[in-house]
């Protein structure tokens, strides 16, 4: 698999450079050594399509060998707008207590995090992708779990040759970019990935 595009939105790249240069080498190590064609099925004779089970499959088996893991953010839903701020965790332990509404048990799931980077692929249905981006990266990084985040996703190329429905980066790219250079408030490295 080779990196096609990447875009840094909010200096993530530069981040990734500079505090976290090793872990930037890991994951584009475990996109090198993907072998997209190991992941084809021939549905016809006229079209071959990735499975994006197994891809992401592909993706964390070479993450996990690298040392990244599975992560959690739990944090507690409520309806109360008086609500303390996410990022601050010893008052989100003592608010759903004190809150007069019922508060609700919640958690945002990463694929991958290593050393305060997220990982996210998503070579499942394009509604996932602005989830990744715009709520469980940035539920990971004002809960200061995480310094910046990346976003694995096919260039338009690939996906053609995936099952219809998949999220592809072209389109993720542009989210992000007409929503302005604050949103989502959060370090962010986009990349789009071929075969």
């Amino acid at each position: 698999m080779k990196l096609a595009a990447h875009h840094s939105h909010l200096n993530g790249q530069e981040c990734l450079l500079v505090h976290h240069k090793k872990l930037w080498d890991e994951v584009q190590d475990v996109i090198a050594g993907i072998n997209t064609s190991a992941h084809q099925t021939n549905v016809s004779q006229e079209k071959s399509l990735s499975i994006p089970e197994n891809l992401n499959e592909a993706f964390g088996t070479g993450l996990k060998a690298y040392g990244w893991s599975n992560s959690k953010n739990t944090h507690w839903d409520i309806a109360e707008e008086k609500m303390p701020s996410r990022s601050a965790k010893d008052m989100q332990k003592q608010a759903p207590e004190e809150a007069e509404d019922v508060s609700i048990k919640s958690y945002n799931q990463m694929v991958f995090v290593k050393g305060r980077v997220a990982v996210d692929i998503q070579f499942g249905k394009y509604a996932f992708a602005p989830h990744d981006l715009f709520v469980k990266h940035l539920g990971l990084y004002v809960s200061d779990i995480i310094d910046v985040g990346i976003e694995i996703l096919p260039m338009r190329e690939l996906e053609r040759k995936m099952s219809p429905g998949a999220a592809y980066y072209e389109k993720n790219l542009l989210n992000v970019m007409q929503r302005g250079r604050g949103v989502p408030t959060v370090p962010l490295v986009l990349i789009g990935v071929t075969s």
